[in-house]
């Protein structure tokens, strides 16, 4: 094998991840240290290269890890009838709750990059062009030649409620522990870690033992009750946890009728290790924790006209990630900003809002604190 190609296979393990070390590149090419200084130095000198991929203190981005999917929607054009088939319209977009999440940043004018797992198909091509063309960094993802680009699809009642999602990702067990070591530097240099419970579980726990370890705050988002499993036993380290209630159910293994319940519940998760928890509850609102394991909260939602609620509680989390990027930890004031974010999703046709910007949340509306004190137990859950 010549010089060059050694090279150029150099760059391109640059390019795929900015924040390797020259130890990493040397093993991966069996060269020695001093060679791939001097190839570095070189690509340098050709302004193939600028220099390491450094990231000023006040440019840190928000790093989300998890899926990037192909999403399929099918509505009924009448209510739905099991058993039959349905008329229904279809459209496919681009979905995974990371992916949502680190597009709903960038308009919110934040950095964000996305470590997830893309085919090598026309599906994989596509989303990482156009979250490229969102501004979001993808130099960092996992591109696999031998398994699909994962899938999602949900078929919607005629009023844009979810009735059943089946999901297609069994890709992203390639972002295994080793997968997330080999990206450490990239998750270092970040201002916050933001997880999907798409992960392996060794993966979550990895992540969780880093964040135990170093100053980057970690979020976990939950995405369904089966894969609440993928949660480990352990939660010291973690930041915050947003979960619906049928998940809060799920992690600890009981119904929770009431306002008191969901409070125990999360006082358990909190006895875990979690410092905070929010437990969305559809068109109904939030619970979220408070300081020093005070009285649980309760907010309710915006009332809208839905038209869609796929991505609302994608929408929500990334605002919520937005309000704590600024360096506020009020958790009220971050929910009462998910909640207009959620709001403006739902009634949007698209997953991700195309009107979202930083400054809608410059001015949060006042809520009607009067709101019963619970939702109904068959209330939908923001998703």
């Amino acid at each position: 094998m010549t010089e060059l190609s050694k090279k150029e296979q150099l760059y391109q393990l640059i390019r795929a991840n900015p924040f390797i070390s020259q130890q990493d590149l040397a093993i991966e090419l069996r060269l020695s240290r001093s060679a791939v200084a001097g190839h570095i130095a070189g690509l340098i000198r050709e302004r193939r290269l600028l220099g390491r991929a450094y990231v000023l203190p006040d440019k840190r981005p928000i790093v989300c890890i998890g899926a990037a999917n192909l999403d399929r929607k099918l509505r009924t054009l009448a209510p739905l009838q099991l058993g039959t088939s349905n008329p229904a319209s279809a459209e496919e977009v681009f979905g995974g709750v990371a992916r949502n999440i680190a597009e709903n940043l960038t308009r919110l004018a934040i950095p964000a990059a996305l470590l997830t797992a893309l085919g090598t198909d026309a599906a994989g091509r596509a989303l990482a062009d156009h979250a490229e063309a969102a501004g979001i960094d993808m130099r960092g993802s996992l591109h696999v030649a031998d398994c699909a680009t994962g899938t999602y699809t949900a078929v919607l009642d005629a009023g844009g409620e979810m009735t059943v999602a089946l999901a297609d990702m069994a890709l992203y067990d390639r972002l295994t522990p080793a997968f997330l070591a080999s990206r450490q530097p990239q998750r270092a240099a970040a201002a916050m870690t933001v997880a999907d419970l798409n992960l392996p579980r060794d993966a979550v726990a990895l992540l969780l033992a880093d964040a135990r370890h170093d100053a980057v705050p970690l979020i976990v988002v939950a995405v369904s009750q089966p894969k609440m499993a993928r949660l480990p036993a352990d939660l010291h380290g973690l930041r915050l946890l947003i979960l619906n209630r049928g998940e809060l159910e799920t992690r600890v293994g009981r119904a929770l009728p009431t306002g008191d319940d969901v409070a125990a519940a999360c006082r358990e998760v909190q006895a875990q290790g979690a410092r905070d928890v929010i437990v969305t509850c559809g068109g109904q609102g939030v619970f979220h924790t408070t300081a020093n394991q005070g009285p649980l909260a309760w907010l309710p939602a915006h009332q809208v006209e839905v038209v869609d609620v796929t991505g609302a509680g994608d929408a929500f989390a990334a605002a919520v990630c937005w309000s704590l990027y600024q360096g506020s930890d009020d958790l009220g004031l971050a929910c009462r900003r998910g909640l207009k974010v959620a709001a403006m999703t739902l009634e949007s046709p698209d997953t991700v809002s195309p009107v979202l910007a930083a400054d809608v949340l410059d001015e949060i509306n006042d809520f009607d604190l009067n709101a019963p004190p619970f939702p109904a137990p068959d209330a939908p859950h923001m998703r």
